[in-house]
């Protein structure tokens, strides 16, 4: 199929029918309101279920239970309403359910703002509600990209049976590009849902009960370190990157989502001024792509992690950067977009200091 010209928020929502999503619940709130205007029209036509919950927390609720049937589910929404779902989230991960969430990040905290942020990085990565839990959680780049992930994920979430995440921001979610919507993308060998609470496990000889609640605790601790495998095999198995002009490098930017194309557009310029500066893109947020930073040339002395928050991200460059290079930070907050100019400013500071 030729590309399209299409938004971001109804790229993936048209994405998301196209990877067989059964039912999305949700509640509106800027700037991913399109997603949900978007399936409340084309749902119906595809024999799917589309319902605006009362509330965020209602929503939520309403993913649980139809992932318990055995429904490929979808929930969006944006930063604070994430915010209200972690408990149905925790819930969901708990009873081993697929979804798909998508977040179209917006300035926090609280209410905050409906510009474009990343500050939500540590909500999406550290599991905003209770337990030791992990999202297998995406940040495209581009809406080519956010498409294919959209379509993988209900796939990732149904081999994994836990949630998957697509955080992207305002930006994303707001602009337009031409995207191949048919696009083929990997897909997983998925077994039968014989775990689902669909109303026919009684004639298989036995009731599916779906529950996160354990009472023995050596039961829930045995429990725990099930759900452990699971991520430790995400952690081995689904870290992507991207390695952009870092075989000679001497200062590598780590940047994902948008500050990762505004990152582009700094480093071509300052290559054609004889810069030797990269990129390492993170893809999955995570697992975080550790492997990349072994794959460093030994030119580099210094990474520069640039973020739309107040250094979320810099957390996990400093856990795998392990003392190897020298860190520097540069982000900007509240929904404030960085030019590629305030990050070219910040290569040339730290390429001076280092020598």
């Amino acid at each position: 199929m030729a590309k399209v010209l299409m938004k971001g928020n109804e790229a993936m929502a048209l994405a998301a029918i196209k990877g067989g999503c059964d039912a999305f619940f949700g509640y509106p709130i800027t700037p991913q309101n399109e997603i949900p205007e978007y399936l409340s029209y084309h749902m119906q036509e595809h024999g799917r279920v589309f319902v605006q919950a009362e509330s965020e927390v209602a929503a939520i609720n309403m993913v649980y239970g139809a992932a318990g049937a055995g429904a490929r589910v979808l929930t969006s929404s944006s930063s604070p309403g994430i915010a209200l779902k972690q408990e149905g989230i925790s819930y969901i991960v708990g009873s081993e359910l697929p979804a798909v969430i998508i977040n179209v990040m917006r300035g926090g905290p609280g209410l905050g703002g409906i510009q474009p942020s990343q500050g939500d990085y540590n909500q999406v990565t550290r599991g905003g509600g209770n337990g030791d839990y992990h999202l297998l959680a995406f940040a495209p780049e581009t809406l080519q990209e956010t498409v294919d992930i959209v379509k993988q994920s209900f796939d990732l979430a149904d081999y994994y049976r836990n949630p998957v995440m697509i955080a992207v921001d305002g930006l994303i979610g707001q602009m337009m590009e031409p995207v191949d919507i048919d696009k083929e993308v990997e897909q997983k060998t998925l077994e039968e849902k014989t775990w689902a609470s669909d109303g026919t496990s009684g004639k298989r000889g036995r009731v599916n009960k779906i529950v996160s609640l354990h009472l023995d605790p050596y039961d829930l601790e045995k429990h725990n370190l099930k759900l452990k495998a699971k991520y430790d095999e995400m952690v081995e198995k689904e870290q992507r990157y991207e390695m952009i002009d870092t075989d000679d490098a001497e200062i590598v930017i780590v940047a994902y989502g948008s500050m990762a194309r505004i990152a582009r557009s700094a480093v071509k310029e300052l290559r054609n001024e004889g810069v030797k500066v990269g990129i390492i893109r993170p893809i999955t947020i995570w697992p975080f792509p550790e492997k990349a930073f072994d794959e460093l040339p030994e030119s580099v002395h210094t990474l520069l992690t640039v973020e739309m928050s107040l250094g979320q991200m810099l957390q996990d460059v400093k856990i795998v950067n392990q003392g190897r290079y020298q860190l520097e930070f540069y982000g900007r907050a509240g929904g404030v977009v960085p030019e590629a100019s305030e990050i070219m400013d910040q290569v040339r500071k730290h390429l001076k200091g280092a020598k």
